[in-house]
């Protein structure tokens, strides 16, 4: 006999049935998404680049990885560290857009919205939201040494604009990013959507 072949069994307890997150709350985590043909530079200047460089499309919004970058010009050490520092600089909350970098979306009908981590107020019911929601889902990585710095951060954008182009705004005010924009085509992203494959569907 076995030292575990006499161990008590643990008791069942009753599944708990999983509540269905919100459209606007995050992507679907039983979809592998379709890769949009689309990307491009919400800013480009001589030392500094901003770019949307993939778009994941599920069945519900898309997954923005947005890529910045600084070249180092003549910045001392600790210049350079502080600009270094400042990269790593993300929205915190809903209440704080105006730290770091600011990345908005503005629909065609005149709706927009400014990431933020924390997705539509506690105090709205989810089957009230309308959107557009864009939120902040972490960084992607990052990496810098003497000569430049670069980091990525992952946007959540709810609902999918498939019908017509939306515009994406930037603007860094510390690091000298004036406010500039992208238009995103609604194309790429519905051919993605018709790319996307549910987990378990046969």
């Amino acid at each position: 006999m076995s030292f575990f072949d006499d161990l008590p069994e643990q008791p069942a307890r009753p599944r708990q049935p999983q509540p269905v997150q919100p459209g606007w709350y995050g992507p679907p985590s039983d979809e592998l998404p379709g890769i949009a043909r689309v990307g491009g530079f919400l800013h480009k200047s001589a030392r500094m680049v901003v770019v949307v460089k993939l778009v994941e499309v599920y069945s519900t919004g898309c997954l923005l990885d947005v890529v910045w970058s600084v070249r180092r010009g003549n910045e001392s050490d600790q210049e350079w560290r502080e600009i270094v520092e400042e990269s790593y600089n993300h929205p915190r909350s809903s209440l704080d857009t105006r730290t770091g970098l600011e990345l908005g979306v503005a629909f065609p009908d005149g709706r927009k919205a400014v990431a933020a981590i924390h997705g539509p107020s506690s105090f709205q019911e989810p089957d009230d939201v309308t959107g557009p929601v864009l939120t902040t889902l972490g960084g992607g990585g990052g990496s810098n040494n003497d000569e430049y710095v670069q980091f990525t951060g992952r946007y959540w954008l709810w609902p999918l604009p498939v019908e017509e182009d939306t515009t994406l705004v930037v603007r860094w005010q510390a690091l000298g990013i004036p406010e500039s924009s992208f238009v995103l085509p609604w194309e790429p992203l519905a051919e993605a959507q018709g790319r996307l494959l549910n987990y378990w569907n046969e």
